[in-house]
């Protein structure tokens, strides 16, 4: 018999609270670099908006039921307004160009409140950040936390050039110090930043973070592999190459992972089988349940529901160990248990 887990009294760090969209209303658009807008939100009713820590993201919803995902790039401190940076993107899925070529100051739309996969260490004595292009976007705000802590740090800022690089002036000050290293490769990966000498040696007491597109990630990963999984945190655009986003992840198996299960939502009153091949978003559209979904692999963190029984098997590369004792990502994840009793 499969043991089942009670969690009706699990701390919900993210959970419920991700279920309430905000209303807010889009200040400003701003040009920061060739193909690089910044986007400011603020409160549609003029209050505080709810607090971030840095590298906090929020889902924006766009038309036509798209949700994608953007890293706040403004302080911490601020509760006034949310800035995102978006690259504009012909070859992605819609979302940035969506951004750049639809919306308008002046605006309204809905978010989501922010959450955070990509957090900065409370305990690290150093702090170390590789920001490939857009990367850069929520390295930005932990800079800016980490001065505001006093806490020693370098930023390692990798882009095709000058004019497609975001918040160059902001930095600037910082590279004059010393503390920030730019590297322009202008489109040969030959010429960019020797990430195996840079991450040769490992500092005790120093994190390292690095967010950027998949194969500067897959290759960080690679050439930081010595140091301790827990001093290495990452966000991903996609889920790419490697099979999981935080190197200290190790994704759950075993020889039943495409059995069928039974989803139970327990607000709704509601059951369904999920049967091999199939999602659990899947089954639960396919019924008329409406949940937000953007990337379907894991990574992105839109899915989050909370459960309260059963035991999940877990696939995505997003949710922490303590996240995972009360969140399951239920775009591409299972159940170990014959049964999982969803907060829906």
């Amino acid at each position: 018999m499969d043991a089942v887990l009670t969690r009706e009294e699990a701390p919900a760090r993210h959970g419920d609270v991700r279920l309430r969209k905000l209303e807010v209303c889009l200040r400003s658009i701003t040009a920061l670099a060739d193909d690089i807008n910044a986007f400011e939100f603020v409160s549609a009713d003029g209050q505080p908006l709810p607090g971030f820590t840095a590298g906090s993201h929020i889902d924006v919803h766009l038309s036509g039921r798209m949700v994608r995902q953007y890293s706040l790039c403004n302080s911490p401190i601020e509760r006034d307004r949310y800035v995102v940076a978006v690259l504009r993107d012909r070859q992605g899925r819609g979302g940035s160009m969506a951004m750049h070529d639809e919306l308008r100051a002046g605006q309204k739309l809905k978010i989501s409140r922010p959450r955070n996969h990509f957090a900065l260490s409370t305990s690290a004595r150093r702090h170390v950040f590789i920001a490939g292009g857009i990367g850069i976007t929520p390295i930005v705000a932990m800079i800016s936390e980490v001065q505001r802590r006093g806490e020693s740090f370098h930023l390692y800022y990798c882009a095709r050039s000058a004019q497609r690089a975001a918040f160059l002036d902001e930095l600037q000050p910082l590279v004059e110090r010393g503390d920030v290293s730019v590297h322009f490769d202008q489109g040969d990966p030959r010429n960019g930043l020797d990430l195996v000498s840079t991450l040769k040696e490992y500092l005790p007491g120093t994190h390292l973070y690095y967010c950027g597109p998949g194969r500067l990630m897959d290759a960080i990963e690679a050439a930081s592999a010595h140091w301790p999984p827990a001093a290495r945190h990452c966000e991903r655009f996609s889920a790419g190459a490697a099979t999981r986003s935080r190197p200290n992840d190790i994704p759950d198996g075993d020889g039943d992972e495409d059995a069928p299960f039974d989803v139970e939502l327990r607000r709704s009153h509601k059951t369904f089988t999920v049967h091999p091949g199939e999602s659990i978003v899947d089954v639960l559209r396919s019924h008329g349940v409406d949940v937000d979904t953007s990337c379907r692999e894991g990574y992105c963190g839109t899915c989050m529901t909370r459960y309260l029984a059963g035991e999940p098997l877990h696939r995505d590369t997003v949710l922490d160990d303590e996240d995972r004792e009360a969140f399951v990502m239920i775009c591409c994840s299972r159940a170990k248990s014959q049964t999982l009793v969803l907060d829906i």
